[in-house]
């Protein structure tokens, strides 16, 4: 296991349950690996809001458009979990995005950040609530 890693399974650090109706966005084509598990049954259907969504954004850019695009998911369930992923640092890949980034936004459209974790050795995660004041 490559350090600084805590061995917790994934789903679990995402708090994703298998009765969660789930919403992926841009996800890389291994993520069922990096979960250990096949959660495609629980994606959403035609109609249906989701209550996990889980975005990877490689620029600033698209990681503003597709949340522009969930501020109605939002209001139609303010108890969303909302996770973005971006590039770590240390995965040299170029980007953008910042947990900074990610963090002014929240703050800026009634959402906060709560959690931080490592999604693979290449992405980082920052978990996004509407705030208990703000739920319906």
């Amino acid at each position: 296991m490559p350090a600084g890693y805590s061995g917790t399974p994934l789903i679990k650090k995402l708090g994703l349950k298998e009765t969660m109706k789930v919403l992926l966005i841009a996800a890389p084509e291994d993520y069922f690996d990096l979960l250990e598990s096949d959660i495609s049954s629980q994606f959403l259907k035609k109609n249906e809001t989701p209550d996990f969504i889980h975005l990877f954004a490689k620029s600033e850019k698209e990681f503003l458009r597709e949340m522009q695009g969930l501020k109605k998911i939002c209001k139609a369930n303010s108890n969303i979990t909302i996770w973005v992923s971006w590039y770590k640092k240390s995965s040299k890949v170029p980007t953008d995005v910042t947990e900074e980034t990610i963090r002014q936004y929240a703050l800026r459209n009634d959402l906060v950040d709560v959690k931080v974790c490592a999604v693979s050795e290449i992405w980082s995660g920052l978990k996004l609530v509407v705030p208990v004041a703000k739920r319906k």
